[in-house]
């Protein structure tokens, strides 16, 4: 497992999608849904591992991904004091990621 760190505005959108859904994750073990909340916590936090460090077993991609399912139904089955909002832009978010993240769309100066 090595250490890398480049910053650019997909690493960005990346971080703050992963926080956010980590947060989302917090505030649902603290009120019902705690069997989603605790999902999408350990998902969310390997997600962020695997911005900072090479070598995470199952990619970041189907971490983001796994992560962006678990947000899809926290929305779908709002239990506890989630906020909505903290879900959909944690979702925006890592849509936007997972779309730019595998070079699926070139856009210069973002992910080109």
């Amino acid at each position: 497992m090595t250490f890398s760190l480049t910053i650019n505005l997909l690493f960005i959108i990346g971080l703050v999608g992963g926080i956010l859904a980590l947060i989302d994750g917090i505030s649902r073990v603290r009120g019902r849904a705690a069997l989603l909340g605790v999902l999408q916590i350990i998902f969310a936090v390997l997600f962020l591992l695997s911005l900072f460090f090479a070598g995470i077993p199952l990619g970041n991609v189907l971490l983001a991904f796994i992560t962006v399912v678990l947000l899809i139904l926290a929305l779908a089955f709002r239990g506890g004091r989630a906020s909505v909002w903290l879900a959909l832009a944690a979702l925006i978010l890592l849509i936007i990621w997972l779309v730019l993240g595998p070079h699926a769309i070139s856009i210069p100066g973002v992910n080109a």
